[in-house]
């Protein structure tokens, strides 16, 4: 199961972050988005939570596991996008340039698209690897995009899903795990 981290503080300021050193908590919004989730995730046993290296998805599944004993795992592979130059630029400011440049072009001083396609993709098939079969993976809008576009067979990774909402569960059984990462690499070969 992949989610998207609760509402933020950058989310309410329209604000981008791909820099984990960064401390972006989730608002107070997103905890309850959070425990709603939680409440809804209780009757299911998981084995293991994976979060990124970035406050807002450890905030996130903190509050979506709170008093459950689920063994956690930080995956620096499923972080955000490194947006270089362009941290805590707005996001209009950050549609902006991805619509002047290829995806195959770097941010300024960060990574392009298609490199954390690829990122992603690795990520994927770690976790596929892992012998858990309920997982728990907080983290960011594009891997969660890129996961549900590439699974459907998309031809193009930003859609037909364009946004997804905080706190949202969805489910991935290993087969639609495989071919989303299968697709991604195929979409940034």
């Amino acid at each position: 199961m992949l989610t998207r981290h609760a509402h933020s503080s950058l989310n309410a300021e329209g604000r981008v972050n791909g820099d984990p050193s960064v401390p972006v908590p989730i608002t107070a919004d997103g905890r309850a988005e959070a425990e709603q989730v939680g409440h809804q995730l209780a009757p299911l046993a998981l084995e293991l939570c994976v979060h990124t290296r970035f406050q807002r998805t450890r905030e996130t599944a903190d509050a979506m596991l709170a008093g459950r004993d689920v063994p956690r795992l930080v995956e620096p592979l499923l972080d955000d996008i490194d947006v270089g130059e362009l941290e805590g630029a707005s996001i209009e400011d950050y549609r902006a340039w991805k619509r002047a440049h290829r995806r195959d072009e770097p941010f300024p001083g960060g990574e392009s698209l298609d490199d954390a396609a690829r990122r992603y993709a690795r990520a994927f098939r770690k976790l596929l690897e892992r012998p858990e079969q309920a997982i728990l993976v907080v983290c960011h809008e594009i891997p969660v995009r890129f996961a549900l576009n590439a699974a459907a067979g998309s031809d193009e990774l930003d859609a037909p899903e364009r946004r997804i909402p905080n706190a949202t569960p969805y489910l991935f059984d290993a087969d639609a795990l495989t071919r989303a990462a299968a697709r991604i690499e195929q979409l940034v070969s």
